[in-house]
């Protein structure tokens, strides 16, 4: 595989879209909910800054995994759900929780 190739790779898009360790935790997250506030990830995210947090979902945002949606109340609220790209890697992702599963038995 020359550079060219390598660029447009479908593996390496898609693992370019998950690198980032949070995102897996991110969306797993949000694959159970129609919608999460921020505050509500930051809590369920063990040693996350809001800083890292708040980065990795405008990344997911940007690459159209998720959709980040704001509530003009008094406080603001800030929710995030899953786009329906983001929705087709819940079957992945449940394969690939089960492969590191397997991985904790040998």
């Amino acid at each position: 595989m020359n550079f060219e190739e390598f660029k447009n790779c479908g593996l390496r898009k898609s693992l370019d879209i998950l690198s980032g360790k949070w995102k897996p935790l991110i969306l797993h997250n949000l694959f159970d909910e129609d919608q999460v506030r921020f505050v509500e990830l930051w809590r369920n995210m063990p040693r996350v800054s809001k800083k890292v947090l708040a980065e990795q979902l405008k990344q997911l945002e940007d690459d159209h995994i998720i959709q980040r949606i704001e509530v003009y109340n008094f406080p603001p609220e800030v929710y995030y759900k899953l786009t329906e790209k983001g929705q087709k890697l819940g079957p992945i992702l449940s394969k690939l929780h089960a492969w590191g599963n397997e991985l904790n038995s040998y």
